[in-house]
């Protein structure tokens, strides 16, 4: 390297050898952490050659750290405003943010007000379909006393569920899939092998055989008692499902149930002590009775056996039982009719209206028994069935078939309060505790403007928690 003079140099081109050997100058990594204090790190790896060699040998009395002082003058500017705009953005997000939780209240308060509205109607249509088909079974025992016959007719209409589940899938499914292919997603239901002979005689067939004993038990039970009685005492399966799954499945103790289920027997033994227990209303209410039982005993066994089933699964099994009750058990009707049990002389007498009519309303009360808690409420559904015993007795009062004393009044109030007792929830005792908290601190008065503040957010906080942990309920 050739030798620097003794003068200072004035140009940069009197250095360009230095030059060429700081091309590739960069700071050391042990320079650049003692230097992290430093104003001028950023500058020296911004920098250019010639500005670090200016920098380095200070000639032209150039002021490295101006250019620095400016640039932080601006970057300081820069962070105000860039904290400013943060603050502001802060504002109009927590004001986003609470208009999206005001838009999410309002949306979810639409929502359970539309599902409380089908609920309603699903509350009128179950307690119609229910009411109707019992006291139009009662009118059809007066023209064709065929018991057994009306109960294989109703159920072969239970074909019906899957075609008309598949037409609901394909109007508002997004992923439509065949016939075939959704039979076959919905054997799954069944095990991995589908819908075996094995799995349709152990599974499938014994509970067609417990659908068609609680519907024929229930149309010999309407023929030897009046229908307010039938149906204040068809309520108590409600019990009866408690107390089996209880004993079966280890369900959860409660003792309000156990209080319903003992009133639901108090009732029946009340209903029986109001005719005096003469011969046909005993036997009305030992049918009505077993087909309560009967229906308890579908329901707990299904959950056992089967377990919980999704809208198609439940539909396919609804339309192998009817069909199974069609191909099975139609040689039943016409044994009974070729030995004059359920004997008619002629096709023309049959009152195909009220067959008709009889079969399409049971089959609307089970399409909204299984398929209405996608839209409402399942206890709505089941307070429909509940009201169909006022309707039922408002009917009989009308036609004067019933004689209103003070002891069935009292049994089918009972049986009716133990019914709803069992539609409560199983913590109503922690809501109704909590709710009470939530009245009482309203209502404490405030004692002074300090301790008011002080207690208003004591309170606030509490009534937060409460409101919370019962609306999560």
């Amino acid at each position: 390297m050739r030798k620097s003079p003794d003068v200072s140099p004035r140009r940069l081109s009197d250095i360009s050898p230095q030059l060429r050997q700081l091309k590739y100058l960069v700071v050391d990594e042990a320079i650049k952490e003692d230097l992290k204090s430093s104003r001028s790190v950023e500058d020296i790896n911004s920098a250019s050659i010639e500005e670090r060699i200016l920098r380095i040998t200070g000639y032209y009395g150039y002021q490295p750290w101006s250019a620095s002082y400016k640039r932080e003058d601006r970057s300081r500017e820069n962070v105000v405003g860039t904290t400013d705009a943060q603050s502001a953005g802060a504002a109009g997000a927590e004001s986003g943010s609470s208009r999206r939780r005001l838009h999410c209240c309002i949306r979810v308060t639409a929502v359970q007000v539309r599902k409380a509205l089908w609920g309603v109607a699903m509350v009128m249509c179950v307690c119609s379909s229910w009411a109707g088909s019992t006291q139009l079974a009662k009118l059809t025992f007066k023209q064709f006393d065929a018991p057994f016959t009306l109960t294989w007719f109703a159920t072969t209409w239970n074909c019906l569920f899957f075609p008309l589940y598949y037409i609901g899938h394909l109007c508002k499914s997004p992923e439509r899939q065949t016939a075939r292919q959704r039979l076959r997603e919905c054997c799954r239901f069944f095990g991995d092998d589908g819908l075996t002979p094995k799995v349709f005689f152990t599974k499938v067939a014994p509970f067609g055989l417990l659908w068609i004993l609680t519907n024929y038990l229930y149309l010999q039970a309407l023929r030897k008692i009046n229908t307010t009685d039938v149906s204040a005492l068809f309520c108590c399966n409600k019990a009866f499902v408690f107390l089996l799954s209880w004993i079966v499945l280890r369900d959860r103790f409660m003792g309000v149930r156990i209080v319903a289920a003992i009133l639901a027997i108090a009732g029946i033994v009340m209903m029986t002590y109001a005719d005096g227990f003469h011969s046909h209303s005993v036997i009305g209410i030992a049918l009505v009775v077993a087909s309560a039982s009967m229906s308890a005993l579908y329901k707990v066994l299904f959950k056992m056996v089967l377990g919980s089933a999704k809208f198609g699964e439940a539909a396919l099994f609804l339309s192998i039982v009817g069909s199974t009750n069609f191909v099975f058990v139609s040689f039943v009707p016409v044994m009974l009719y070729f030995t004059h049990v359920e004997y008619i002389e002629s096709l023309r007498d049959i009152p195909w209206a009220y067959l008709c009519g009889v079969a399409a309303l049971l089959f609307a009360f089970n399409v909204l028994v299984n398929f209405g808690i996608a839209i409402t409420y399942p206890t709505l559904i089941s307070l429909g069935i509940v009201l169909s015993v006022p309707v039922n007795a408002m009917v009989d009062l009308y036609t004067c078939e019933i004689h209103f004393n003070s002891v069935r009044l009292i049994a089918v109030f009972i049986i009716c309060l133990g019914f709803l007792m069992l539609l409560l929830p199983e913590d109503w005792d922690q809501c109704i505790i909590q709710l009470s908290q939530k009245l009482r601190k309203r209502d404490e008065p405030a004692e002074g403007s300090g301790e008011a503040g002080a207690g208003t957010g004591l309170n606030w906080r509490g009534r937060a928690r409460t409101s919370m942990s019962t609306y999560a309920l």
